[in-house]
């Protein structure tokens, strides 16, 4: 399948056999029993490898894998509340919504309005900032309180893992000298 008259060539062990003809190439490739795989066919002249080429698919493929099991997938969770939601079903949602974090969740925090309700978005926003308050030694706020029609939304991100807000900074040497003298 290669269609020009030279190639630079690798030989099975790495080495560069340099700029030989495709016949030659293709001898010493059926020589050490392995196929002539072209892997630069824009380099002029392109660079042929001999190489096991079943061995060199399943070699990839398999780090293909391992690279697809190491990815993380960061999923959005939601808990649904109403301006009505009393304190005590709002801490059911709320460790829920804790739990998820700690997993290394996304949580969206809804609040739906009915009826009336919409003249009140002021009794959501304390909601939900309430509930920042509570998980804000795990989360950060990723999208502050917005109405979105009939819908009052804010998304939870999981906090870095290491920095967490409520910790003071460690003080450094030349403050804690100020201190003492």
């Amino acid at each position: 399948m290669i269609r020009v008259p030279e190639v630079r060539l690798i030989g099975p062990g790495g080495e560069n056999l340099g700029v030989v003809s495709i016949s030659e190439a293709l001898r010493i490739a059926r020589e050490a029993e392995l196929d002539l795989v072209e892997v630069a066919p824009g380099a002029t002249p392109p660079v042929c490898r001999v190489m096991d080429f079943g061995k060199f698919l399943y070699e990839r493929a398999k780090k293909e894998r391992e690279a697809k099991k190491a990815q993380t997938k960061i999923e959005v969770k939601e808990i649904r509340l109403r301006p009505k939601t009393n304190e005590h079903h709002r801490g059911f949602k709320t460790r829920d919504a804790r739990r998820w974090l700690m997993e290394g969740n996304k949580v969206k925090v809804t609040i739906r309005f009915r009826g009336r309700e919409v003249t009140y978005p002021e009794l959501a926003l304390e909601d939900l900032r309430e509930i920042a308050e509570e998980l804000a030694d795990i989360a950060t706020i990723e999208q502050p309180p917005a109405m979105e029609g009939r819908v009052m939304s804010m998304v939870l991100s999981p906090a870095k893992p290491g920095r967490k807000r409520s910790e003071a900074p460690a003080p450094t040497a030349q403050s804690a000298g100020e201190a003492q003298s």
